[in-house]
């Protein structure tokens, strides 16, 4: 179950309270249902957060790939200027064109890093958005029980979890 879901559920059961009188609007509600639900919901969290250390490692695995990328131009390139300086005649233009292959390659290797970075840090960020929305609306359900405002009331102007 989602912890969307699960958080469906806390809100079931409390608009099912029961209002008791002479208590200034306090609710009785079925505290054991709600402890089920709590702990579906920190069964449920680690997930997300594997996800989050899933999208970390995929961050790594780019940037590997496109090093190894990179090196596999490099050597290609010099290889290529062995043959070339080899060649009395086109000895110079084996040199610029070995330097051409490196300067691309380079570029190449630090494009591919910034926008594997880039992405990375969009998916968690999305991640990190999600996390703290779900973790304010626990709180939120919480100081509801506790008969508190919500999380995102009290806190001062300005400021941000």
């Amino acid at each position: 179950m989602s912890i969307d879901e699960l958080l469906d559920m806390m809100d079931e059961v409390l608009d099912r309270a029961v209002n008791l009188p002479l208590t200034g609007g306090r609710s009785a509600v079925d505290a054991d249902k709600l402890r089920d639900i709590i702990d579906d919901i920190r069964l449920n969290l680690p997930v997300e957060i594997k996800q989050a250390k899933s999208i970390v490692s995929d961050r790594s695995e780019i940037i590997g790939i496109a090093r190894r990328e990179a090196d596999d131009i490099l050597k290609k390139a010099q290889e290529r200027a062995r043959v070339l300086v080899s060649q009395d005649v086109i000895t110079k233009q084996a040199q610029e064109r070995a330097a051409e292959i490196l300067a691309q390659a380079q570029a190449k290797a630090r494009e591919m890093k910034q926008v594997s970075q880039e992405f990375s840090d969009n998916i968690l960020r999305q991640s990190e958005e999600v996390l703290a929305h779900n973790l304010l609306e626990v709180k939120n359900a919480r100081a509801a029980l506790r008969g508190k405002r919500p999380a995102q009331e009290q806190q001062p102007k300005g400021e941000e979890n």
